[in-house]
């Protein structure tokens, strides 16, 4: 491709976490990436440090829950870098309860920016994927998927996003395009780091209790979902659609 524009992905939530991770990883690969999270500013971190490492990249702040803001956005990609090839649906939300004390506002919050954020944003990239006869697009579901206390919204979220996943295979590979879910396990960011806020522990007991019964003994960091996603996005996936790869160290019981 050395004689060809580079491929444009975008990733949401990409100000920090995996999302940064990911999207740092996409440019390493050579890819050029729109860095997407609710505010503009708070992508430069992430675009500072792929732009250092000489990759290209761009930040676009929108509400991924909004259509006219995701529509604005990839628009405001294709002019800048060009249109979508690949898509990371990473932008997620916590608002974790008991069911008898989460609020209307918790469940809807959860469903929009998981789920609806992910509907819209592959809607508006995949006109671009078709005309390109290429296209990844990868979305972020959890370990939370198969059910976990006190979050009945956002493990209902990550369990849709995986028949979201198999649907869009199922619609959009004659057009030269996958789905994949990726769902991680532990991962070390801030999301787990509110987490462990919530159930009254310090974030480091909560790792290595977290460790301890993970079979390759350790937590995940952002970095080891980013190399799937960086996986899922090659040619080399052509192959591999509507699949949950399940980034959690061991199989889950």
């Amino acid at each position: 491709m050395s004689d060809q524009a580079p491929r444009v992905a975008v990733v949401t939530g990409a100000a920090r976490g995996i999302g940064a991770a990911t999207a740092r990883r996409l440019a390493a690969d050579g890819l050029a990436v729109a860095v997407l999270d609710l505010k503009e500013g708070d992508c430069a971190d992430t675009v500072d440090a792929i732009t250092a490492a000489g990759g290209k990249a761009m930040a676009v702040g929108a509400d991924v829950s909004q259509a006219d803001q995701v529509k604005a956005a990839v628009a405001a990609v294709t002019e800048g870098l060009g249109g979508p090839a690949v898509l990371v649906n990473n932008a997620g939300v916590l608002r974790d309860n008991m069911l008898f004390k989460m609020t209307d506002d918790d469940w809807d919050t959860v469903m929009g920016v998981h789920l609806r954020g992910a509907f819209l944003m592959a809607r508006a990239c995949q006109k671009s994927m078709v005309d390109q006869k290429f296209g990844r697009i990868i979305n972020l579901s959890s370990s939370s998927a198969l059910g976990n206390r006190g979050q009945a919204n956002y493990s209902t979220a990550k369990a849709g996003l995986q028949g979201f996943t198999k649907t869009l295979a199922i619609e959009l590979g004659q057009f030269g395009i996958t789905a994949n879910a990726i769902a991680p396990g532990f991962i070390v960011t801030d999301m787990t780091a509110a987490t462990a806020a919530r159930v009254g522990m310090d974030f480091e007991d909560f790792q290595k209790a977290a460790a301890g019964r993970i079979p390759v003994r350790r937590v995940g960091r952002p970095e080891d979902v980013a190399h799937t996603a960086s996986f899922l996005a090659s040619e080399a996936a052509g192959f591999v659609s509507g699949q949950v790869i399940y980034v959690a160290g061991g199989p889950l019981c």
